[in-house]
């Protein structure tokens, strides 16, 4: 293991897998136990994620909500009111009828493909689409790149499970160029894009570089699926309606529960053929889930309230960042980064020249002792005296102006090893 891989693994045993901090703030990140300062690193980690998580249910203010550690009751919540977009006197769902029905149907429409199919998970529902796509084209490779959810958080699911053979096209933290699919040393059936890329800043690619790389794959006459798990919210980056994002693409999926904070679940848009396989395979991985009434409403209530307001979340997480970056600077804190330094959805990227444990504390501390959360996720180090974590502005972030984020940097910087006084 490398120095940095090293340091990371101290501030999240998970690290080393790739995990990231997970977008609810639940990861575990270490810093000093004032209960138990002798405490190992997995006490400390868990002392400070109890820390947080309490810090971030008696603050005043946050940045960001509490998101899935919420209480149940808190999560129960999100259905009341559901007779509003539902009928809630229609018998329940057996095995994908119903409501369910209702929600792929919404989803094919938002999305302008022939259909969709309700899958219980992301994994489960991208893993059914290249392997439908991989018996068309007889072909099992994928193309994808380094830094994609495949290849990183579910444990060589696509090789070990459904035969697939990932093809890495690069791991630069950036988008995968048109030239590097068009000369990729090796044939592939099918070419996966995620959209935005989380590990790399949830970034996106320009319009123009979208439609060039989705063209390069089909010169090399091969499919393309987007992992659109938050397309959701790439609308005002691309300046583009869902459908015509989505009707670049061969196949999609799509998250009910990352942008739209539905209870879990996904859906594959596509063809009807291919959906009406995906179906098939969904039934033969175990998905075909006797009733899924609770999260169906969910993800019909993201829909209906939180779709529309994802265009707001990201022009003020553009104002949030600005403020982020002047708060650093008139602190002294210049290498700080706010990364994209323009965001390209309501997600991105904070670092900082600090050890990923500093930072951790600090982001607690002024929560605990100020009644204000900056920073609610979790840190890694991915270096030496270096820490990230991620920003995400939603309901909770839109209530902060560009003086109420510099005022909460600068507390925020005064807790760091280092600041004066």
């Amino acid at each position: 293991m490398s120095d940095s891989a090293a340091r990371t693994a101290d501030t999240d045993p998970r690290a080393t897998s790739g995990a990231p901090p997970p977008a609810d703030g639940s990861g575990r990140d270490s810093g000093p136990d004032e209960a138990a300062p002798s405490g190992g690193p997995e006490e400390r980690l868990a002392v400070l994620r109890e820390r947080r998580t309490a810090a971030h249910r008696s603050a005043r203010r946050a940045l960001a909500g509490p998101g899935f550690g919420a209480s149940l009751r808190e999560r129960l919540a999100l259905l009341d009111g559901a007779a509003e977009f539902h009928d809630l006197d229609e018998p329940s769902d057996l095995y994908g009828d119903g409501v369910v029905e209702t929600l792929e149907e919404r989803v094919a429409a938002l999305l302008g493909t022939e259909a969709a199919a309700f899958f219980p998970t992301g994994t489960m529902a991208q893993q059914v689409a290249l392997r439908c796509w991989a018996g068309r084209t007889g072909d099992r490779a994928v193309a994808l790149h380094g830094l994609s959810h495949p290849e990183l958080h579910e444990g060589d699911a696509f090789s070990q499970v459904s035969g697939l053979r990932p093809v890495r096209i690069t791991s630069a933290p950036r988008q995968p160029t048109a030239d590097e699919v068009r000369d990729l040393a090796e044939p592939f059936g099918a070419l996966m894009l995620e959209l935005p890329l989380r590990e790399a800043g949830y970034l996106l690619p320009t319009w123009e570089e979208l439609t060039e790389t989705v063209a390069a794959a089909r010169e090399r006459d091969a499919v393309v699926h987007f992992d659109g798990a938050r397309l959701w919210e790439s609308t005002v980056h691309f300046g583009r309606p869902l459908s015509e994002i989505a009707g670049l693409a061969d196949s999609v999926y799509v998250s009910f529960y990352k942008s739209l904070k539905g209870y879990g679940g996904a859906a594959l848009a596509g063809p009807r053929s291919l959906v009406e396989e995906a179906r098939t395979w969904r039934h033969r991985y175990g998905g075909a889930v006797f009733q899924q009434f609770p999260t169906a409403l969910s993800a019909l209530a993201g829909l209906e309230r939180e779709l529309p307001r994802l265009p707001g979340y990201v022009a003020h997480a553009r104002v949030v960042a600005a403020a982020l970056r002047e708060g650093f600077a008139a602190a002294g804190l210049p290498w700080a980064r706010v990364h994209p330094g323009v965001p390209h959805t309501h997600e991105f990227q904070v670092w900082l020249p600090h050890d990923a444990e500093a930072a951790a504390e600090a982001a607690v501390r002024q929560g605990e002792e100020t009644g204000t959360l900056l920073f609610a996720r979790s840190w890694q180090a991915p270096g030496p005296g270096i820490a990230v974590t991620e920003v995400g502005v939603e309901a909770a972030g839109l209530e902060w102006t560009a003086d109420d984020v510099r005022t909460a940097v600068a507390d925020f910087a005064a807790r760091l090893p280092g600041a004066d006084g």
